[in-house]
């Protein structure tokens, strides 16, 4: 069982506490031993889960209060906690309840009364899955470069273009589309909503990556979608997937946790079991050593994340800055941590099927999506250049 001691710290409310005892129980009854096993239909396994957490009420924390929702506005401490809970136990639920989140997330913060009443609830019931296609081929942590133009006719856009490495590619019920409407840079562009069903938008082609997750290629030919389909502003686009991103940015360093928890419990116990020279791996230094550099990865993780929830849940607009350093530290120590599990267990931790090579694979991604750790530090950087003279 994982260590839940931080919970104590004074980032949380009893709700928070309330809801982190709640999930962990859950994901013990629903999920078990089974989280990290072989998934044969990726696709129907995630539609499977999205209703059974609609049912249970765990997406209510995706969307706010007025539309089924959980809280008066998105918390991101409670994101957080379910996506640490649930990485813990499965990666592929985490990435379901991850996607109901960001996939919806411009919606809850910009979309209108209309747009929000029509998918918000659908999305906190499972019952439609959202997706975020901000993504092109060549843009990915350059935003302000992306391609796909959409293009005023009358009382309609038209859109035009590719998305790709689109999460929930192929089985969502809608897209939150990032598109060219205005001059280059980051200044130009748009979000728009867009169902599934909208003649024009096809799955060009779907994309098979080291741990399995509905991904794909978007066409968009000629695509037509009325005014009303447009989120907030005109040319406003760039903004809004930074707000995005700032609340739910936290919520990727959660999963790396979460994963990270797990590999250091998985190596624990198989320190404590494996008998190796007459003694247990525990009694060797070096095997000691690793585990101090987990416990300690992890503590550190965990102060940044809650710090970052924290802020943002207490009022402060932004915490690009915050975000950031959870989400590098978190993402690259998590890595490191799972690398030790995997070391600790010998030939057992790079075998098909086993929890440290389901979590090797699961952890690689998370360094990359919602902003490459390379990215993390410029973010960091030029906000700390740019304090003072």
């Amino acid at each position: 069982m994982a260590d839940t001691s931080f919970l104590e710290w004074p980032f949380f409310e009893d709700s928070h506490r309330e809801l982190a005892a709640a999930a962990r129980a859950w994901c013990a009854g629903e999920i078990g031993e089974t989280g990290f096993a072989e998934h044969a239909d990726v696709d129907a396994d995630c539609r499977a889960m999205a209703r059974k957490m609609g049912e249970t009420g765990w997406l209510k924390n995706c969307v706010p209060a007025a539309y089924g929702g959980a809280n008066e506005t998105l918390d991101v401490r409670s994101l957080c906690i379910m996506r640490e809970t649930l990485g813990y136990h499965s990666g592929l639920a985490d990435f379901v309840f991850a996607m109901q989140g960001l996939g919806s997330g411009t919606l809850s913060l910009f979309g209108s009364d209309q747009q929000k009443a029509e998918w918000l609830p659908k999305v906190a019931a499972g019952e439609a899955l959202a997706a975020f296609a901000l993504t092109e081929p060549q843009a990915g942590s350059d935003v302000a470069s992306l391609a796909m133009k959409a293009e005023r006719d009358g009382g309609d856009y038209v859109l035009n273009g590719e998305k790709t490495y689109i999460s929930n590619g192929g089985i969502a019920g809608f897209y939150t589309v990032f598109a060219r409407t205005g001059e280059a840079g980051a200044r130009g562009i748009s979000a728009f909503l867009v169902p599934a069903d909208t003649p024009g938008l096809s799955v060009a082609e779907r994309i098979e990556v080291i741990a399995p997750h509905p991904l794909a290629r978007l066409k968009f030919e000629n695509c037509r979608i009325p005014a009303s389909a447009l989120i907030g502003e005109e040319n406003a686009g760039f903004k809004y997937a930074m707000g995005t991103l700032d609340v739910f940015r936290s919520t990727v360093a959660a999963a790396a946790l979460g994963f990270a928890r797990r590999a250091m419990d998985e190596a624990r116990a198989r320190a404590k079991s494996r008998q190796l020279f007459g003694d247990t791996l525990a009694d060797l230094p070096v095997v000691q050593s690793q585990l101090a550099e987990m416990a300690i990865d992890i503590d550190a993780s965990a102060l940044l994340i809650y710090r970052g929830a924290w802020m943002k849940d207490s009022g402060v607009a932004r915490i690009s800055r915050e975000a950031a350093m959870s989400k590098f530290y978190a993402t690259e120590t998590a890595q490191q941590t799972i690398d030790k599990a995997v070391q600790i267990f010998g030939g057992l931790g790079v075998t098909k099927g086993s929890v440290p090579e389901a979590l090797y694979r699961d952890i690689r991604a998370l360094r990359i999506y919602e902003g490459a750790s390379e990215v993390q530090k410029l973010i960091i950087a030029r906000q700390l250049l740019s304090e003072g003279s």
